[in-house]
């Protein structure tokens, strides 16, 4: 027999009620601290709040800003009538709110992930809202902000950066709201995380193109490096390179440049000028292979290529981190699968597990295994 969990926030609302019921506390009687009742279940400040901002609305108790909450004059008559008999019902309609607060929703990666989210999500009464933080650290802040304030009762969150941690994410951490990360985890900072394996990932895309006869592998990555998702897939590539016996020639690493971003995303608009470190990498001839860290820079790589007069695969291979396709029916691009719809199913079962668990649990750390979908984009290097 499968056990059922109650959400933390209604084994508060059931103590107090309980409490109210049996004469503990009379009309008029103020109700423990929200740090008393923090310290009691071991949860946060906004678990607290929000299991009283229900009471209150269900006529229990009512609440005075700055001095707490009290037994409502209801609440023995009332308030006691149709609420505890229709508890249960009443519960299993109420909708409760998950956040996904993510830089964009601009390519096949992030709707992927985001269905795969949704899907973890449908069996639940939860939705799923979503808000942009379009590359912003102050719009990643209001938006946690926002969606507690909306409510909601966990949150999931593509962080900016993993280096520079968004306080809102470090006060959600100390007041043990449900959260997890996912894509790109934290440095320094302990949180639930579900990813892809980019070492693994890095090392697949070598390992394609160096059994398909390439030596000269460049990898371009399109940001600086300053998430843990990049500097995974340039520390794969060393390592690949480094087991396969080839020589690292720095030139190949072409990871100090940056396409331009609008909201968040790459904007690929106009032709590559003549200062293009990617053009002048590929006008000289430096490399047969190119790997892509990203779905941008494969884009902008591919059309580069073509202004260039040449042709993939037969002049140059290239490996896109993404499936870049709606579906693979549409395939060109030799590509490294991650996973995303199942990070982002994970990810939904995951939150839920959090939003119903009690007190505090160890932090989980899930990487998938990456896979390489071999298509039309590499080919063996041409005589």
């Amino acid at each position: 027999m499968q056990e059922q969990r109650i959400p933390i926030y209604q084994v508060i609302q059931d103590y107090i009620k309980q409490e109210i019921s049996r004469g503990g506390w009379k009309t008029g009687d103020q109700i423990p601290t929200e740090k008393e009742l923090m310290a009691k279940f071991g949860v946060s400040r906004i678990t607290v709040s929000n299991a009283l901002t229900g009471l209150a609305k269900e006529g229990w108790l009512h609440r005075i800003q700055g001095k707490g909450s009290y037994v409502s004059g209801t609440a023995l008559n009332e308030g006691t009538r149709g609420i505890q008999e229709g508890r249960q019902a009443e519960e299993e309609e109420r909708l409760r709110l998950i956040g996904l607060i993510t830089p964009s929703l601009s390519d096949y990666f992030m709707l992927r992930l985001q269905s795969g989210i949704a899907k973890a999500l449908r069996p639940s009464n939860c939705h799923l809202v979503v808000m942009l933080s379009e590359g912003s650290k102050k719009r990643e802040a209001e938006a946690i902000r926002e969606l507690l304030r909306m409510g909601a009762e966990g949150l999931i969150i593509f962080p900016l950066d993993s280096k520079t941690h968004n306080d809102e994410i470090l006060r959600l951490k100390l007041e043990k709201f449900p959260f997890l990360i996912i894509d790109r985890y934290l440095t320094g900072i302990e949180t639930h995380f579900i990813g892809s394996d980019g070492v693994e990932a890095a090392r697949l895309a070598v390992n394609h193109l160096h059994a398909l006869g390439h030596r000269d592998i460049a990898i371009c990555s399109g940001m600086p490096l300053s998430t843990t998702t990049i500097e995974q897939r340039v520390s794969g590539y060393l390592l690949a390179m480094k087991e396969l016996g080839e020589k690292i020639n720095p030139a190949l690493m072409l990871t100090d440049f940056s396409l331009k971003v609008d909201g968040g995303h790459a904007v690929l608009d106009g032709e590559a000028g003549e200062d293009d470190p990617l053009r002048r990498c590929v006008e000289a001839g430096l490399a047969t292979a190119y790997i892509a860290l990203n779905g941008p820079v494969a884009l902008h790589l591919y059309r580069i290529v073509k202004q260039l007069g040449l042709r993939v695969p037969q002049d140059l291979s290239i490996v896109a981190f993404d499936n870049l396709s709606p579906s693979r029916e549409f395939d060109f691009f030799t590509y490294i699968d991650q996973h995303e719809e199942e990070v982002g199913r994970l990810a939904g079962k995951h939150i839920l597990e959090l939003m119903n668990e009690s007190g505090e649990q160890p932090y989980r750390k899930i990487m998938l295994v990456p896979d390489i979908v071999a298509r039309e984009s590499t080919a063996p290097p041409s005589a």
